[in-house]
């Protein structure tokens, strides 16, 4: 019996050190095993292709109350921010009164990275793997001062699919997940059993870890790091051909990766190897409180030319 036992440790620990040097030896793919794109060469929207009109059709038959709740975050300046990005905003008086009326206008100017502050949606010249975007398109051929030649957030347009909202920190019995909490292909899979739910070809799906509960009350533990999805729930996502992957944390993956030799592998895995787009900072916390997993999910980044992303406010309807 000891023998039994010891031979079962000792290929339970090999196992365990085989996945844990797979995760450490992760490369991103190489050129010929991504590219071209199964949307063709020339391709520049990856998963958006899903979006037609029988897509819209789809999720407008998840409507049935007409109750809309809104996911994006309001914009200020007491935002949650990393390194130099900022927001503020300065009023301004634009004309004195005028007419028997007394009209007066008000403006405002404000001074932001609009595609990355807030909910923001990442387009696919948000990252690169090496030099080349989705679709190794190259990146110096097609960056200039003002923009993208290629690929800007301006190609996306509306968005209006089947949004289904997977809830891992309910899954796992907390409010919030930890923040070294790695989200595996198991628990999203898990999670989906539970909610009785399945993915279908070009969803928007969402990832609620509790993470949000801290945007606006802890900014610092905030941005410091958090519990997100990994290489192995990201592949399999991908693998089930979604339209947009978001969460209610600022990076939809786990942060920092627990192998200190990459840097945001899933972003890499989403936005350049299969040309899904991200969704972060998404408001989750009343999708989640009212057990709202399927719904229609409505949104559009604003039109940004060549631009690598834009702050978003997304809703679901159901």
């Amino acid at each position: 019996m000891r023998n039994n036992f010891v031979r079962l440790t000792t290929v339970l620990l090999g196992i365990a050190a085989t996945t844990l040097s797979h995760a450490q030896d992760w490369q991103p793919p190489a050129k010929d095993a991504r590219c071209p794109s199964k949307w063709g060469a020339a391709d520049e929207r990856g998963a958006l292709n899903h979006q037609k009109p029988e897509t819209v059709l789809r999720a407008t038959k998840l409507i049935r109350s007409g109750e809309s709740i809104e996911l994006g975050r309001v914009l200020g300046p007491d935002m949650a921010f990393f390194g130099t990005r900022r927001f503020s905003v300065t009023m301004k008086r634009t004309t004195a009164p005028m007419g028997a009326n007394l009209r007066r206008s008000n403006e405002e100017t404000v001074d932001t990275e609009i595609g990355q502050v807030g909910t923001q949606f990442d387009a696919f010249p948000h990252q690169t793997i090496a030099n080349d975007l989705y679709n190794c398109v190259p990146m110096e051929e097609n960056a200039t001062r003002t923009g993208f030649n290629k690929l800007g957030v301006d190609k996306v347009g509306a968005i209006f699919t089947r949004g289904v909202m997977i809830d891992v920190a309910a899954l796992k019995g907390v409010d919030m997940l930890d923040i070294k909490y790695e989200i595996t292909a198991q628990d999203v899979q898990d999670a989906l059993a539970k909610q009785g739910l399945k993915i279908e070809a070009g969803d928007a799906v969402l990832i609620h870890t509790g993470w949000g509960k801290l945007w606006g009350t802890d900014n610092p533990k905030y941005v410091s790091g958090a519990p997100g999805i990994g290489i192995g729930a990201a592949n399999w996502l991908a693998k089930q051909d979604v339209m947009l992957l978001g969460s209610d944390n600022w990076g939809v993956e786990i942060a920092p990766n627990p192998d200190s030799k990459i840097s945001m592998p899933v972003h890499q895995i989403a936005l350049v190897v299969n040309g899904i787009h991200l969704l972060e900072n998404v408001k989750l916390d009343e999708l989640a409180a009212k057990k709202i997993y399927e719904f229609a999910f409505i949104m559009q980044p604003l039109k940004i030319k060549g631009g690598t992303g834009s702050t978003v406010a997304p809703i679901a309807v159901r």
